[in-house]
């Protein structure tokens, strides 16, 4: 099996996982060193690059700070189904407004009442590093899905 169809196949499990989890818990870190989370809806699946896209404000507190540590974790849970999945990865700022487009689901309207025409909306995008989950009742060790090519080790 080759390199990337393992990959592939990481990403289609990871998917798998968080299908019909729409919202997640988004932390970051802080100047400080203290963390934050925030329930954030995904705008998307993850995309084959391993990839995950939220809307946000881009003078929001959190976009503040990833712009000085960009490591950030997702953590996404079904406890009804005993699912749970710890993503990290690093995130960037995004003001693609094509890819907006492509990503904008009328949910959002709850967040963004002006839709696409807020002046302050954009991406965050999250390269996805590494991801650990629990899908088994009977066991606490996780499983772990590692996106980090050779190159980025």
């Amino acid at each position: 099996m080759t390199a990337s169809t393992d990959r592939e196949q990481q990403i289609q499990k990871l998917r798998q996982l968080i299908q019909d989890i729409d919202c997640g818990m988004f932390t970051t870190v802080n100047d400080d060193g203290s963390l934050h989370s925030y329930p954030m809806s995904m705008s998307d699946e993850i995309n084959f690059d391993g990839t995950l896209w939220f809307f946000t404000y881009a003078k929001s507190h959190k976009v503040n700070e990833i712009e000085h540590h960009q490591q950030v974790n997702v953590s996404f849970s079904s406890p009804d189904q005993q699912r749970y999945v710890s993503i990290s990865g690093r995130a960037q700022l995004v003001k693609d407004r094509d890819r907006m487009r492509e990503l904008w689901k009328p949910e959002l309207q709850t967040w963004f009442p002006k839709g696409l025409d807020e002046p302050d909306i954009a991406l965050l995008k999250v390269n996805i590093n590494q991801a650990d989950y629990w899908d088994n009742p009977s066991s606490f060790k996780p499983q772990t899905i590692n996106l980090l090519t050779p190159s980025h080790l």
